[in-house]
């Protein structure tokens, strides 16, 4: 399994609308065509974490391919008024906001 973890900035009040629009997103077949198995949100004193999981590493991938689905293009321009960038002067794209793993542990099998 693959993740990425986005990290932006949200107002704590505006956490119900965003579930609201990724749930309604979800509930589309954009997941599968993206190659999401599970999507967490969390907040943290303004801060915002995307969590997505993926079957493979590719999930950048397919992301990068399902950017022209008009799905993809409406729910990033409904979260434009809740979720902003956390570093405006250097975000381009949501590459820009990916945090990056530096440890890593699970149960063995």
């Amino acid at each position: 399994m693959y993740s990425t973890l986005i990290v932006a900035r949200v107002d704590p009040a505006a956490t119900a609308d965003v579930a609201g629009k990724f749930a309604a997103f979800d509930a589309t077949e954009m997941p599968h065509l993206m190659g999401t198995r599970r999507r967490q949100l969390f907040t943290y004193q303004g801060l915002y974490f995307h969590l997505q999981d993926f079957d493979a590493d590719n999930g950048g991938e397919l992301i990068e391919q399902a950017k022209t689905d008009p799905r993809f293009i409406r729910i990033s321009d409904e979260l434009k008024p809740f979720v902003e960038a956390y570093d405006p002067l250097t975000w381009r794209s949501p590459a820009d906001a990916m945090a990056s793993r530096f440890y890593s542990w699970q149960t063995p099998e």
